[in-house]
């Protein structure tokens, strides 16, 4: 018998993660997703593990020639969007991503930009980046969405700079997109720290 759950995490991929991974803890394999809607099936507790991985920088052949390896591994792999958007004829323009993702239509990538991966557990951590230089510029392309919302709120921010109501909710902005990327910043630091430990 399937279990219908409702849940939006935009683009907080680690807690998407987390909470599939409780899901299967308690029994419950992913078998489909919507916009907001997860279906799940019982199985043996503990069995799978997820991750979350953001490729709505690539284009719709690298996103289906990626899905299709991560497929020949053995992985189970559903696509899910990160914006709630029930619009008709939709499209979007992502300057950040790879020269064939940066026009993205309902026929190609957009409402596709995050992959859910499951495997069978096997006692190992599930990390598909797992080389130091492949986890950094992962890292980093995922923060490139985040850069422009910086910059566009700041461009908003110098447009509107006469009146300080609108300057400030700018600049108010601007430093709560900055986050995600100082977290990212972050954590590439400690990927480096910890390599160089290693050698």
């Amino acid at each position: 018998m399937s279990m219908v759950k409702w849940r939006f995490f935009a683009g907080f991929l680690n807690s998407q993660a987390k909470w599939l991974n409780a899901m299967a803890a308690k029994g419950y394999r992913l078998t489909e997703t919507g916009k907001l809607k997860y279906v799940f099936e019982g199985c043996e507790p503990g069995k799978y593990v997820y991750t979350v991985e953001y490729v709505g920088d690539r284009s719709f052949e690298e996103e289906e020639n990626y899905k299709a390896f991560l497929e020949d591994m053995g992985y189970r792999v559903f696509y899910k969007n990160m914006n709630l958007d029930y619009s008709l004829g939709k499209v979007a323009f992502r300057p950040w991503a790879d020269p064939g993702g940066k026009i993205s239509t309902q026929r190609t990538t957009f409402n596709r930009e995050l992959l859910i991966v499951e495997k069978e557990d096997d006692g190992t951590p599930f990390d598909l980046h797992t080389e130091a230089e492949d986890r950094i510029e992962y890292y980093k392309r995922r923060s490139y969405p985040w850069y422009y919302a910086v910059f566009l709120a700041l461009l908003l921010g110098i447009i509107y700079w006469p009146n300080p109501f609108e300057t400030a909710l700018c600049g108010g902005l601007a430093l709560l997109f900055a986050l995600p990327v100082i977290i990212v910043e972050l954590k590439i630091r400690k990927i480096r720290r910890e390599t160089k430990l290693e050698e």
